[in-house]
């Protein structure tokens, strides 16, 4: 479950991206106008120390963008290269924020979510002390979760930054599109999400046992 705060961001995470995004070699899009949340969905951190999220974002026309995030209080050793920037959180303090395809919290939170079924996580807040829970702004489903368990994802061995993005880890290869269009000739265990205007159940990642 993810707890979330009534806080006050700076900078938001649609600024942070709005730097970052025309940056990347797979950005579509007018660079010079405000980016638009689409949805969004979380998994867990069993160890509850890295917030990851997954924003699906739009820049004028042109197509829906998926960018997962990883909020950490601490910078992650070694993964200056996947840093999107940091911001101060009223409540937690300094975030800094990863693309979460070189964070390997986020590597076994796929992997879990889509070959074990887990799914998203659920949002909420707390309320004079009840839990308030923030519906979801988009599903997400696994086509064939088989596994109880999965092997220890361990460390990231190679990213390919590309749409999609290969993710390949000890124990598990992970595919994440970028762009939520056309794609074909993927292959392994895959994660879809539909949304309000999305009827339709979209690819939105892959999952192979190494």
């Amino acid at each position: 479950m993810a707890l979330l705060y009534r806080a006050e961001v700076r900078p938001t995470k649609l600024e942070l991206l709005a730097a970052w995004l025309p940056g990347r070699a797979w950005f579509q899009g007018q660079a010079d106008v405000a980016l638009e949340r689409v949805a969004a969905y979380r998994f867990d951190d069993p160890a509850g120390r890295v917030g990851i999220e997954t924003l699906l974002v739009r820049a004028g026309a042109g197509p829906i963008h998926q960018v997962p995030l990883t909020y950490r209080d601490a910078p992650l050793d070694g993964a200056q290269r996947w840093l999107v920037g940091t911001m101060e959180h009223s409540v937690l303090g300094r975030r800094w924020v990863y693309d979460a395809c070189g964070d390997p919290v986020y590597g076994a939170a796929l992997a879990s979510a889509v070959l074990t079924g887990t799914g998203q996580s659920e949002e909420y807040f707390e309320v004079d002390g009840r839990r308030e829970v923030r519906a979801p702004s988009m599903a997400i489903s696994a086509d064939d979760p088989r596994l109880v368990t999965v092997p220890p994802v361990g460390s990231i061995d190679k990213v390919e930054d590309g749409d999609p993005t290969r993710i390949v880890c000890e124990s598990v290869e992970l595919t994440v599109l970028r762009r939520l269009d056309a794609h074909t000739g993927l292959s392994g265990s895959r994660l879809t999400g539909s949304w309000e205007g999305q009827h339709s159940a979209l690819p939105l990642a892959y999952v192979s046992l190494r």
